[in-house]
């Protein structure tokens, strides 16, 4: 779902004859959120910056399933073009847009972009790579850095969490942690901010200490990618989602994995406790179990 402020992109596909909301296929060896942002820019020469996840839909085209995941996209720059794809696009409004697209899934996918404000605050909230056995590691855990499946796992991640346009890294203080989101640091040009309150050991002495300090990372400018561990990340979400009224089938957390969490900024009147310390609140969050491709058959 491409945006820019007050309006949504509809293109007209000549080779079916309809408005539609840009979407394509995976390339082999391509993950869903590239293809998302590959496919808007071939179809509408926009670059994109992922948001939210907004849903998944199925349909059958061509007496063929399909099925489509969308998220939220804001223009970072470009320019249409008529192509090969496309030959018209307009950027109305998304009362404008409902009416003009020919499919009702199309529909449904404005529905749920209207359904929270188009800019919320994003945090990619990353569970360390592989590891290793801790037990055949004979130092001090805290030191014990990835394996060569682990180094694969934050090569992926170095390639998908740029997708939504991160401008901040943060891990809890443990070599695996940080060497699994080293290189979107480094890529980034900036450091990797050390987080004691989300390692294990940090955490759970003090829970709410450790949720503040999480929801002050997502309170700060721009999009922050925060490496935790698996002790941590699934009662930080389920705790989330639970203030925030947001319904999830689980809390996976795989190693490598990671979980898109949105929010509206702060707002008076809610809190993580009885205190009257506002906090951003929890209104989406979407699991990833691998930030690799899957493999090709």
């Amino acid at each position: 779902m491409l945006w820019r402020e007050g309006s949504v992109a509809v293109v007209h596909r000549p080779r079916y004859d309809d408005w539609s909301l840009p979407k394509g296929k995976l390339d082999d060896g391509e993950t869903v959120p590239a293809a998302a942002v590959r496919e808007v820019l071939e179809e509408t020469g926009f670059r994109a910056v992922l948001g939210r996840y907004l849903c998944q839909v199925s349909y059958r085209a061509f007496g063929r399933p399909k099925v489509v995941d969308y998220f939220s996209a804001r223009v970072e720059s470009g320019a249409f073009a008529p192509n090969d794809e496309v030959d018209e696009l307009r950027w109305v409004p998304v009362a404008e847009a409902s009416a003009l697209v020919t499919s009702d899934t199309d529909r449904s996918v404005l529905a749920a972009f209207a359904a929270e404000p188009a800019d919320l605050a994003t945090l990619l909230l990353v569970r360390h790579a592989k590891a290793g056995k801790r037990d055949n590691w004979p130092g001090d855990d805290d030191l014990r850095p990835l394996s060569s499946a682990g180094w694969r796992q934050a090569g992926g991640l170095r390639s998908m969490l740029p997708l939504w346009g991160p401008t901040r890294v943060h891990s809890a203080p443990r070599v695996r942690c940080v060497e699994t989101v080293q290189g979107v640091a480094e890529d980034l040009g900036v450091g990797v901010l050390l987080e004691p309150r989300l390692s294990e050991e940090g955490y759970w002495p003090d829970r709410e200490a450790g949720l503040v300090r999480l929801l002050e990372i997502a309170d700060g400018a721009g999009t922050p990618v925060v490496c935790s561990q698996g002790g941590v990340i699934p009662d930080i979400v389920a705790t989330l989602a639970d203030l925030g009224g947001v319904s999830l089938s689980g809390t996976p957390c795989k190693k490598g994995s990671a979980w898109l969490l949105a929010f509206r900024r702060a707002e008076p009147g809610w809190s993580t406790s009885d205190s009257h310390t506002s906090w951003p609140r929890l209104v989406s969050a979407h699991y990833f179990p691998t930030a690799l491709p899957k493999p090709t058959t």
